[in-house]
């Protein structure tokens, strides 16, 4: 159907002539109440608002996980234009594990990963076996301090 006679059947009814798909050839239109269909829209982006997920992201202190002998993945994600400056991201990583490097190893470089840069860092070997020494010392520690306890 022409756009001239669309329009007139549009106002003939006393509605409003929408272009629902733009991208379709030929372009699809309906014909309805505009502040109608915007209210909809509305409320079905607040819906799925409201029905989508939150994700939770734990930062972590990398120094206080590698002293208590644990590994750390560091993650940087690029947006938008930053995708195109990944060696950004690898000079952040770089200078992340020298200053952590009293502390820990990497583990695994850092690697692209689509949108994303990853490093792993695990904490030195002899740190690591020596604060699971001193973990179980304390265990030991407490245990026998339970059983030194006058029962009531």
């Amino acid at each position: 159907m022409s756009i001239g006679e669309a329009l007139r059947l549009a106002q003939d009814s006393e509605l409003d002539l929408v272009e629902v798909a733009p991208m379709a050839r030929p372009p699809v239109c309906k014909l309805m109440d505009y502040g109608k269909f915007k209210y909809e829209s509305a409320q079905k982006a607040r819906e799925a608002r409201r029905n989508q997920a939150l994700t939770v992201i734990k930062e972590g202190h990398v120094e206080r996980f590698l002293k208590g002998g644990d590994k750390v993945k560091i993650t940087v994600m690029f947006r938008g234009r930053e995708q195109s400056r990944p060696e950004m991201g690898y000079r952040l990583l770089q200078r992340l594990a020298a200053d952590v490097a009293e502390l820990g190893v990497v583990e695994s470089n850092p690697k692209q990963d689509g949108r994303n840069m990853v490093m792993v860092i695990a904490p030195h070997r002899n740190q690591a076996a020596t604060d699971a020494a001193r973990r179980s010392a304390k265990a030991e520690k407490a245990s026998a301090a339970e059983e030194q306890a006058p029962s009531a």
